[in-house]
């Protein structure tokens, strides 16, 4: 399969974080900051520094936006987002649902999207206008149209409200559908429904950096997605995602 340099480079970035990742899934872990909210890891930072790394070798005048932090200049045109660890408290807890997400957003327009999940070596990659893959197999969001056939990830936050918000939506989809879930990772969850494993994602808190690969993966593979960007930052979202066919918004009331 041929790939453009900048995918060439996300999609080894993103496999060499994993594997790091994964090499120390089993270690003892060292907290560099803890909440009853979350947790972030050493890891974290050794994790973005090896993509940001990988990415600046390869193309030194572009930016590298991440959880963890900014490198890069921010006046440029290229700027790529990083969450090199989604699901840290799973991957603390030795939970093995988490992953390694890369974007790249070019003139304010997220144009490449990688996602990699190294426990069970699935890498979900896209570009923009071109065919979703995932382990470089064509894929699509499912077909399912029925609430009730459908598995519905509900994520939410402890902050801002997000946790009332998301124990509402909670209630009020779990009767209409065949399963929810919270697994942990807003970017699987994304992967999930652009490879048609779930089939809707909702949550009213979430920073780019955990979904803007994952939202380019789910319209390229057919889905919608509806993002609603926050007043107060605007690299944070409400979001509804979905496979295009269910009822979800609906289904929501709101």
């Amino acid at each position: 399969m041929n790939h453009s340099p900048e995918m060439t480079v996300a999609i080894r970035a993103a496999k060499s974080a994993g594997a790091f990742l994964k090499k120390h899934f089993y270690d003892r872990k060292k907290v560099d900051e803890a909440s009853q909210n979350d947790i972030k890891l050493e890891l974290d930072k050794l994790s973005q520094k090896l993509i940001t790394e990988e990415i600046l070798s390869a193309f030194p005048t572009h930016a590298v936006l991440g959880e963890e932090g900014y490198t890069g200049d921010r006046n440029g045109e290229n700027e790529w987002i990083v969450d090199p660890i989604d699901g840290t408290v799973n991957y603390f807890y030795t939970i093995p649902w988490f992953c390694v997400s890369i974007a790249l957003r070019r003139g304010g327009e997220v144009v490449l999207g990688v996602i990699y999940d190294p426990m069970m070596d699935e890498c979900w990659h896209v570009e923009k206008g071109g065919v979703p893959y995932m382990n470089g197999v064509p894929m699509h969001c499912s077909l399912r149209k029925r609430m009730a056939e459908a598995v519905v990830f509900v994520g939410h936050g402890k902050t801002d409200g997000s946790k009332e918000k998301g124990i509402e939506r909670f209630a009020k989809i779990a009767w209409q559908v065949r399963k929810v879930r919270n697994n942990g990772s807003a970017a699987l969850a994304l992967a999930y429904i652009a490879c048609g494993r779930f089939d809707a994602y909702v949550e009213s808190v979430i920073s780019i950096w955990d979904i803007a690969a994952g939202v380019l993966l789910v319209k390229a593979a057919g889905g919608k997605v509806i993002l609603e960007p926050k007043k107060d930052n605007p690299e944070q979202f409400a979001i509804v995602a979905w496979n295009g066919c269910i009822p979800i918004v609906e289904a929501l009331g709101e």
